[in-house]
This record gives C-alpha cells, sequence and structure tokens, in this order.
C-alpha cells in the first residue's frame, strides 16, 4: 500500500533514503496516520505537525543507543511508526495494544515514560548526567512544544543545565499551540523570533564571520573570544536562551527535511547544550485538523473524510461551561482560571463572556492555584477547573497556599476517576487520597449533571473555604435520585437491612445497578460529600446491617472506603467491611468499561463479591 513507509522496519532504514525518499515517506507516513487515528481515536494534529523532524531525529541519530524524550509523549506517533511499531496502531490505546505515549517497558527505543508536560529537560539533563559519569558518548535529545515553555520547571531545568554546559540538545517545536492558542510573554517571546528573518540570517552571517579571525595563543585567542561575544552581541539580538547558557539555532522551517538534519547535524557535533528553534504547523497535511488544531489533538475516531465526531450527549465539561455562565452573571466577584484548557474543561464560552474575568495561565497549575490564592485574598471567587492528573502537579499550592489559609478557591476537578484510553498517566484516580487529608478541604462529588450544578452554586456562593468538585469524563449519571443536594448530608438511595453499599460520583450508578442484580435487601447509599463525612447516616446503617461496601474510582489507599473504615473502626462499630477501589498500581489504557471490569469494578463482579 505504502512504497516506502511499508520497507521502513527500524530507523537505520532510514538512513539509506535521499531527500526527495525522505519527502515521499513524510507524505505517507501523514496519509497513514490520518487512516489509523480516524478508526482508533488519538492525539493526530501534534502528530501530523511532526512529520518531518522525527525523520529526521531518526535520520540523523542513532536510537536506542541515543536518547530522545518526547514531552508530554502524545507527538510520539511517528517516532514508533519508525521504530518497528506501525502495526501497533491497529490496536492504538486500546486494552493490551500500544500506548499513546513512550513507554520503556513497550521499546528500547523509548527512553523516558511522559504524560504531563514541561518534564523533558529535567529527565534529559540527568540522563546526560548519567552518561557523562559513565563515561560514554550517545546524544541526549529533548523535543517539547512551544506550550510547555509556560511550565516553571522547563526554566528550572534550562537554568541548570545552561550553568553547567552539560552536552544535550533541545528542540522546541513551536507550533503556537498547547491544545488551546498559547498564551503569555514566552509566547509574544517566539512569536517576534518567528517574524524575524533578520534574526536568522544575521547570526549565521555574523557568526561565519567571526570564525575565519585567528587565534594566536591562548592570551591573545582569550581576548578575541571576549571580543567575538560583545560583537555578536553588539550586532545581533540575543534570545532568553542564548542568555541562559545555550547555544540557540533558529528559527528553522520544521517541515523542510533537508534544513532540519542540516541543524541536527550542526547541533550534533557542538558538544554544549544547544536549543534548535523549529516552526511547525498542527495539524499540517489534513485540512480539518489544520483548520481546528484544538479539537484533533486528542479525538475520538472520525470521519476521514469529512472530520465529524459521532455526536455525544452533554457532558459533565458541557454542564459546568453553562453552569459558569450563570454563575458569571450572577456574581460578579466569580474569576475563572484555566491551566492551557478553556475548551477542555468547558470555560470557552465564560472566556468570551467575561474576559475580564478569565485568566488562561497556560501549563502553568502551580501558578494557577496560588494565583487563585491571591484572588481569593483579595475578595474575589476563584474557579480554576483542572483535570484531576494535572491538579496533582500542585499539590504543594493547594495545601500551603490555599487550605492552610482557608482561602475560599473553588476546585472543580475533570476527568476524575478513570479516563480510559490515555492510561496511567492521565487516570485521575488518586484525587480524593491526595485532597482529603488537606485542613479546610472540602470535597463533593455528584452523580448526575443537575447535582454539578447545584454543587457549583453552593460551592461560590454559600461555601466558605477552599472546596473541590469532581466530576468524571463524559455523561455518566445515577438514575433519579432524592431531593436536592444538602451539604455534608448523604443520601439514602434505598432502605434495606442485609448489607449497606455506599457509593459516589459516577459509581452511584454503579451501585444501583449492582442493588438490581443481588438477591438481598440492601441499603444504599450516596455520598456526594466525600470530606466531611455523614458520619451519623454511615455509623447508623453499618450498624443495622453488619455489613459495608464501599465503591470509588479512586485508589484504595487513602481513598473513600479508607476514611469510612476508619471513622467505622474509631466508633467501635462491628462489621464485615469490603472496599471496591482501583489497586495500587498503575492502571493501564483501555476503555473505561474494560478497566472497571478488569479491576473487579462492574457491576457484576462486585454482585458476586457480595453474595459470597
Amino acid at each position: 500500500m505504502y512504497k516506502l513507509l511499508d520497507k521502513i522496519k527500524s530507523p537505520n532504514d532510514l538512513k539509506q533514503l535521499n531527500i526527495d525518499e525522505l519527502k515521499l515517506l513524510c507524505e505517507e507516513i501523514r496519509e497513514f496516520l490520518i487512516d489509523s487515528v480516524s478508526e482508533t481515536g488519538g492525539h493526530l494534529a501534534s502528530n501530523l505537525g511532526i512529520v518531518e523532524l522525527t525523520v529526521a531525529l531518526h535520520t540523523v541519530f542513532n536510537v536506542p543507543e541515543d536518547k530522545i524524550i518526547f514531552d508530554v509523549g502524545h507527538q510520539s506517533y511517528v517516532h514508533k511508526i519508525l521504530t518497528g511499531r506501525k502495526e501497533g496502531f491497529k490496536t492504538l490505546r486500546q486494552f493490551g495494544g500500544m500506548s499513546g505515549f513512550p513507554k520503556r517497558s513497550e521499546s528500547d527505543c523509548d527512553s523516558f515514560n511522559t504524560g504531563h508536560s514541561s518534564t523533558s529537560i529535567s529527565a534529559a539533563l540527568g540522563i546526560a548526567r548519567g552518561r557523562d559519569l559513565s563515561g560514554d558518548n550517545y546524544n541526549v535529545i529533548s523535543v517539547f512544544g512551544d506550550g510547555a515553555l509556560t511550565g516553571g520547571m522547563m526554566y528550572e531545568a534550562m537554568n541548570d543545565a545552561g550553568h553547567t554546559k552539560t552536552p544535550l540538545i533541545l528542540i522546541l517545536n513551536d507550533n503556537a499551540m498547547s491544545i488551546s492558542k498559547n498564551v503569555g510573554a514566552v509566547s509574544k517571546h517566539l512569536r517576534q523570533l518567528r517574524i524575524s528573518t533578520f534574526y536568522f540570517k544575521s547570526k549565521h552571517a555574523v557568526e561565519n564571520f567571526l570564525k575565519k579571525i585567528p587565534l594566536l595563543g591562548k592570551p591573545t585567542a582569550n581576548l578575541l573570544k571576549q571580543i567575538k561575544r560583545f560583537f555578536r552581541r553588539l550586532v545581533i539580538p540575543t534570545t532568553i536562551f542564548d542568555d541562559m547558557g545555550f547555544i540557540y539555532m533558529g528559527p528553522a522551517d520544521g517541515h523542510d527535511i533537508k534544513s532540519l538534519i542540516q541543524c541536527l547535524e550542526y547541533a550534533k557535533d557542538e558538544k554544549r547544550p544547544v536549543l534548535l528553534h523549529i516552526h511547525t504547523k498542527k495539524g499540517k497535511g489534513y485540512t480539518p485538523a489544520e483548520n481546528n488544531p484544538s479539537k484533533f489533538h486528542g479525538i475520538s475516531a472520525f470521519d476521514k473524510a469529512t472530520g465529524k465526531t459521532k455526536e455525544t450527549g452533554e457532558t459533565y465539561s458541557d454542564r459546568f461551561g453553562l453552569a459558569m455562565i450563570k454563575q458569571g452573571e450572577k456574581n460578579s466577584k466569580v474569576v475563572a482560571i484555566t491551566g492551557a484548557m478553556p475548551n477542555g474543561t468547558g470555560l470557552y464560552k465564560f472566556s468570551n463572556k467575561f474576559k475580564n474575568r478569565f485568566f488562561d495561565v497556560g501549563i502553568a497549575e502551580q501558578h494557577g492555584v496560588t494565583l487563585s490564592a491571591g484572588f481569593a485574598v483579595s475578595g474575589y471567587i476563584p474557579v480554576i477547573p483542572l483535570y484531576s492528573s494535572f491538579l496533582q502537579r500542585a499539590y504543594d499550592q493547594t495545601l500551603h497556599d490555599v487550605c492552610l489559609q482557608n482561602l475560599h478557591v473553588v476546585f472543580p476537578i475533570d476527568r476524575a476517576g478513570i479516563v480510559g484510553s490515555d492510561g496511567e498517566t492521565h487516570q485521575g484516580i488518586y484525587d480524593i487520597s491526595y485532597l482529603s487529608h488537606m485542613p479546610n478541604m472540602t470535597i463533593l462529588s455528584p452523580s448526575t449533571l443537575d447535582q454539578l450544578e447545584n454543587m457549583l452554586d453552593y460551592a461560590i456562593n454559600i461555601h466558605q473555604g477552599p472546596i473541590a468538585i469532581r466530576y468524571p469524563r463524559g455523561s455518566v449519571q445515577a438514575e433519579e435520585i432524592g431531593g436536592d443536594f444538602i451539604p455534608g448530608k448523604a443520601e439514602i438511595l434505598r432502605q434495606g437491612t442485609d448489607v449497606t453499599i455506599i457509593a459516589t460520583g459516577r459509581m452511584v450508578k454503579r451501585a444501583q445497578e449492582v442493588c438490581a442484580i443481588i438477591n438481598k435487601s440492601a441499603e444504599m447509599i450516596a455520598l456526594p460529600t466525600i470530606k466531611p463525612l455523614d458520619e451519623t447516616a454511615i455509623i447508623t446503617s453499618a450498624k443495622k446491617t453488619g455489613n459495608v461496601i464501599t465503591i470509588e474510582d479512586n485508589v484504595k489507599i487513602g481513598g473513600m472506603g479508607s476514611m469510612i473504615a476508619t471513622l467505622l473502626k474509631e466508633n467501635d462499630v462491628k462489621c464485615k467491611f469490603n472496599i471496591f477501589a482501583f489497586p495500587d498500581c498503575p492502571v493501564t489504557h483501555g476503555s473505561i468499561d474494560e478497566l472497571d471490569k478488569i479491576y473487579g469494578l462492574d457491576a457484576d463482579t462486585i454482585a458476586s463479591k457480595i453474595m459470597e
């Protein structure tokens, strides 16, 4: 089917191709990506934009000897194709199939597991220093997007690397996008470099001239180096990367395979910290992705001809976004903060309607949380929706800057619980554990869309202090439940005498399914408020039935079940007790239903255990 791609079994096969053949290979890779991802879903736009760069990397360097670390890692599809995993795309992000992110356990060509932004330079520097300590001589390359530069960890790593002159190569893939459009001063700095052809041409002209100046003796050589440095800075502007100790190259055309190979060969020969800045187009080669790169950043299966996905019902993110519009109209003190995800969290419409009360901080969750604390001190009500797996990046700021001061910050936690195909780095199964031990923190968990809206209204307008509302990906709702949300109160959805089943969030629906299966008189309790627990309702029911089952989409350690077990133990309640939650291990990728079943959280398994 593919003239060249079908012949590529390893990166060494690339080294036999000429430039024209490499260009054709890039076209075939794009065609393959569109065909494959349209069937399985996945991260398309970012991979379409990095085809030429990845081909050039594997033409110049030798993996697995040389180490390539992809920041975030969702743009590693081309790398996987070129390292013998083309057939794996039939099962991309499916249970038991190939991961959508780099995995060391999957291939020795994947040198570091990634899934979150802004980590690659730190990892690359650690690998490079390990190389130097061992006396080895391989290359270490970090590939990251301009969106990653909104994360402070990148500057910590660059400051360290530039200071010590450890040889490594950084490649800045500048497409002016994170998931949504980039923001901030760094983005502006890159934009100015992008349009400055004078910088690139003058830099190389000056450097070529200076290289011709002879060096006569050590004192003269040192003097001339100082003169060169002064002359270079006098004639051409410096970048933030020059000032941090890197040899800056670029901006170069990220879709010109010949130019990329030349730049990478130059960078490889330097044996010093080098930063190559390339400019690419996210979604290149597929018009729907070029026109809407945010939609095609991470997308479900779609119609290749039109780019359209299947229609889905209203999600929790959708409802949150609509509810925020109402809150913005109702309360002028409400401000919204996002970490580069106005679309993913549902804040897009709020951002358009209340421009002066919307703040996109980029991929900088730590800054976003402490910024929210500052708003709270100033008398505003900050609402900062983050994915569960991204909020954990700001653990210390949530504890130290918000909770210890008991500040009124609202944390809507999107993608709480299992998220499915993105796998272990994105599963939101830790937030109950890492929030429940924080002083002053309240944790809510809706089981319906209406309940989410009621909780948000309470969190903004009535509650005082830090409060989190965790809700799942998608639109799973419990069957019709009781009355209005009452903070701190459990909902007794069903009276019974044989067993108490306690659930929260999306698992309330699971508990309802279990009750429909078992032939027992089950008492079912939904916990819209996880912290503080409704101690009276739980203790009373446990004493009545003598058997307690808890169901949650969090890890078992430190979760809701652990909190209830402690409560019953401290009150000397004698009962049989069982926690249904995710185990103490990384939870792989797969559909949510598959993962529930594999880890024993499907209705049939829970019902069977109860009957036993």
